[in-house]
């Protein structure tokens, strides 16, 4: 079996960590069991073992390119399109009568973190045909859906989601692409669209772009956007299929990900291209925000996955390359002695408890954020309410920390290879291109963080950040029936007593009107708050390895269940020290990032 990531380590986080029998006492999943899922789980991992990891490296060295009007991508896209479509995992989480096998949440999740280790190339085209569907089964009429989700549902179809324009970037309320209403129900589109992941290729017979516009006369800003569903080629009363004016235009040529096509399109060059209206007029943005709140948690487990592959590559090596001796007693070094592996070297264990640390905490979080929407999805009353607004006060976080902290986790991974890690010979150099633009996609680090302290942590009077207290409280309470662990608990709870002063702090900004200076440090309260949140999951983890220890219910060896405390304690003390600094930082009065009467930066 390929060593790109740990099938322990996931079935204990989603088993014992996230007790997936708590999520699996919905009547939505009465047909799956814990058996089931592991079962599952080793099979998903023999087919990313064949079908995804082989191709890798071979993806990177062969990327996309636009040659003749066509992107051209490696032919194994769509050798897996066609697998994940007879597999029916093109919308796994759907409900049985719309083609789905109403698949948890948090179960998909672990699923996809397998496939992403193996080859974070193709999974996006998989995730966005199941996310663009699934905003047609949403929203659009039945008509619209027998149009286009079946085929989508089968791989023979893919979709993409198209918001962002050439003069717009992320600012929505900016888009110009226009739709004008035709007398058959349908909007002649025009306009064009800019990095389109898996836009665009030859072995799926038509794209259908979830494409944001205006329609004629609409409101100005985003709440005049609408969303329409454009596909490539437009179903005609025949059966077949006829051009509908959508040219793709090129692709981004990209630092990583180089075999997940990029692409630029323009609709409507010859006043030809029909889109059919999801929903009502002007709520475009309400339903995307749907699929992107999706693809951000996506995107965070594409970042985590990343670094999980590159954390295995680093610790093999570790295991393998001897350089070096250890030193004696008295600091000196014996010449003759034979040189000893490189992780019996501290500063390389560091680094790579580094990298476990943030992976493993990083996946703990995505698949928190993936059972709270299950929860959301299947709970009633105020439960169904709390895990909607616990899942969207992680969403932001859950994307924007295992993107920039696994960038940290795989230069870490580097730097244990030396110069080797520089070389084409090794895969660390293409795991690092390929995390970089994690914090980029579906909305930057700094978007990420506005979202997270102005809109998340204030929402309902701060309900949300209340939840999270209540939570970690729980985990807190939990651990501290154990002596190895109470101190750590006592730590996390004093964090996040720290946490009230930083918003007593931050909060009357906002009261006064100046949200300026309320955001200012937006992005360093979400590296601390990343943080504290990541100390949370680890702590769980520890807590349920412990408990393992202790009662002698071991599924696993013994050492798996101590390199979980371990790795907590690495985490406390090399991490959650580092918020005191935050802290500082945001308690600061001192502004020296708005602009003032004169500008200090030349």
């Amino acid at each position: 079996m390929a060593n790109y990531m740990s099938v322990e380590t996931l079935k204990f986080l989603m088993n014992n960590v996230h007790d997936l029998n708590e999520v699996l006492k919905a009547k939505r999943y009465e047909d799956y069991d814990q058996e089931s899922v592991d079962i599952l789980v080793d099979s998903i991992k023999d087919w990313a073992d064949k079908e995804f990891y082989p191709y890798f490296t071979e993806m990177d060295e062969k990327p996309v390119v636009y040659q003749d009007g066509k992107i051209i991508v490696h032919p194994q896209i769509g050798k897996v399109m066609k697998q994940a479509g007879e597999q029916g995992f093109l919308g796994p989480t759907f409900d049985y009568e719309d083609g789905g096998t109403q698949m948890p949440h948090l179960v998909q999740a672990g699923l996809n973190h397998i496939i992403e280790a193996a080859n974070n190339n193709i999974p996006g085209y998989i995730g966005l045909t199941s996310g663009a569907a699934q905003l047609v089964v949403n929203f659009a009429t039945q008509e619209i859906k027998d149009m286009f989700v079946p085929k989508m549902l089968t791989g023979e179809w893919a979709g993409t989601m198209a918001l962002t324009e050439p003069q717009a970037g992320s600012s929505l309320s900016d888009i110009v692409t226009s739709a004008k209403p035709n007398e058959d129900g349908t909007y002649n589109i025009e306009g064009q669209k800019i990095f389109i992941s898996g836009g665009d290729h030859e072995y799926c017979d038509n794209f259908v772009h979830l494409t944001l516009a205006r329609i004629e006369g609409a409101p100005a800003g985003t709440k005049g956007i609408s969303l329409f569903a454009v596909p490539k080629h437009r179903p005609t009363e025949g059966g077949g299929l006829e051009s509908n004016d959508v040219i793709t235009a090129g692709d981004f040529q990209k630092l990583g990900q180089r075999g997940y096509a990029t692409t630029h399109l323009v609709y409507g060059e010859n006043n030809n291209c029909k889109g059919w209206l999801v929903g009502a007029p002007n709520k475009g943005l309400k339903y995307m925000f749907l699929m992107m709140n999706g693809a951000r948690i996506d995107v965070g487990m594409t970042a985590t996955s990343t670094a999980t592959a590159a954390y295995h590559a680093s610790l093999q090596y570790a295991n393998e390359r001897p350089q070096g001796r250890k030193m004696s007693s008295d600091g000196s070094k014996d010449a003759s002695a034979e040189q000893t592996l490189i992780i019996n070297h501290p500063d390389v264990r560091r680094m790579l408890l580094l990298q476990k640390a943030i992976v493993e905490g990083s996946l703990s979080l995505v698949l928190e954020a993936a059972k709270q929407s299950d929860f959301a999805h299947t709970a009633e009353g105020d439960f169904k309410e709390d895990s909607h607004d616990r899942l969207e006060f992680l969403t932001p976080i859950a994307k924007t920390y295992p993107s920039e902290m696994g960038r940290i986790a795989i230069n870490n991974g580097l730097q244990i290879f030396g110069g080797y890690g520089f070389c084409m010979d090794f895969p660390l150099q293409q795991y690092y291109r390929d995390i970089r633009i994690m914090s980029l996609y579906e909305g930057t680090t700094g978007i990420q963080s506005l979202d997270l302290l102005g809109r998340k942590s204030t929402m309902k009077n701060g309900k949300a950040l209340q939840l999270l207290g209540k939570d970690v409280m729980e985990a807190v309470e939990a651990a501290k029936t154990y002596d190895e662990l109470k101190p750590y608990a006592d730590k996390l709870a004093s964090k996040m007593q720290e946490v009230q002063e930083v918003m007593m702090a931050l909060l009357p900004h906002a009261m006064k009107g100046d949200f300026q200076r309320f955001l200012s440090d937006a992005t360093i309260f979400m590296e601390y708050m990343g943080t504290l949140v990541i100390a949370w999951q680890w702590l769980k983890m520890a807590t349920h390895a412990k408990e393992a220890l202790v009662t002698g219910n071991l599924i696993y060896s013994s050492e798996f269940y101590e390199s979980k405390i371990h790795t907590m304690k690495f985490f406390f003390k090399y991490e959650v020290a580092r918020t005191s600094g935050l802290k500082d930082i945001l308690l600061d009065p001192e502004v020296l990032t708005i602009l003032k009467e004169k500008e200090l930066i030349s």
